[in-house]
């Protein structure tokens, strides 16, 4: 297995207190780096904080609301008082399922605050940072439903179109500040959030329809989030400095072969 050293960099976190964020945050950790959450949830996200230092890591928590960007900022600089941030990873995001017609103007406010906005926050304050350091790395969370239709994830789908396509601005306007931005493009992943959704819909059929969601990726089964925090420790290591702009699909095949 691929080792890589983070040791002394400062990395930000994003919704790191659960399902993909909570891999992100061990994962990182784990490899040495001092990983700060940001997350809404403090109470969930410091028992994660918790494991990491009872496992030899380093790991603190903020709590904030992403679409706050004076919490961000404050945070933010915060943080850059002690030291450089090396990796910033957008992770933080909501669901929503329905088509256009089951889509409320207060569903489609809320998931651009948070999947949109939210990401916008974390870079633009960041962003000065990393200029000023001549280096930095920003990683985003998007989405297969950023480039393939997906029955009734209409707002979804919107937000995290967003998020690719700010991906490539980032990276583009930023390539001579030595900073990289790419973004990895989940397909379904086995996370709390899909068993409670599944519990909350499906009451008494939990088991056939996790069998039925994990069959629509063409490999049979949903990812791991170590799987997709494995990727993510990759692109955002020295090993991967000849790649920005760049996303990168983990979908069981989902994109290519399905259809």
């Amino acid at each position: 297995m691929a080792s890589y050293n983070y040791k002394d960099k400062t990395v930000i976190i994003t919704g790191g207190g659960s399902g993909i964020g909570e891999a992100l945050s061990k994962k990182f950790a784990s490899s040495g780096a001092n990983v700060h959450i940001l997350d809404f949830q403090a109470k969930k996200t410091q028992e994660v904080v918790d494991e990491i230092l009872q496992n030899g890591g380093w790991a603190q928590v903020h709590q904030c609301d992403v679409s706050d960007q004076n919490q961000i900022k404050e945070i933010v600089a915060k943080i850059t008082s002690k030291s450089p941030v090396d990796v910033l990873i957008n992770n933080a995001g909501i669901a929503h399922v329905g088509n256009i017609e089951a889509t409320t103007e207060s569903d489609l406010d809320k998931l651009y605050q948070v999947n949109i906005k939210g990401v916008y926050n974390c870079i633009y304050a960041c962003i000065p940072k990393m200029k000023e350091q001549g280096a930095g790395i920003i990683l985003n969370m998007a989405s297969i439903a950023s480039t393939v239709g997906i029955s009734d994830r209409f707002a979804y789908s919107m937000t995290k179109g967003a998020v690719l396509t700010m991906t490539y601005s980032i990276a583009k306007d930023y390539l001579d500040y030595g900073i990289r931005c790419n973004s990895i493009s989940p397909a379904r992943v086995h996370t709390p959030f899909v068993d409670n959704f599944i519990a909350k819909n499906y009451p008494g059929q939990e088991k056939e329809m996790f069998e039925k969601l994990s069959k629509t990726q063409p490999i049979g089964r949903m990812a791991k989030p170590d799987e997709v925090a494995a990727l993510a420790l990759y692109l955002c290591s020295d090993e991967a400095s000849f790649i920005t702009g760049t996303d990168f699909p983990i979908d069981g095949g989902f994109i290519k072969l399905n259809g």
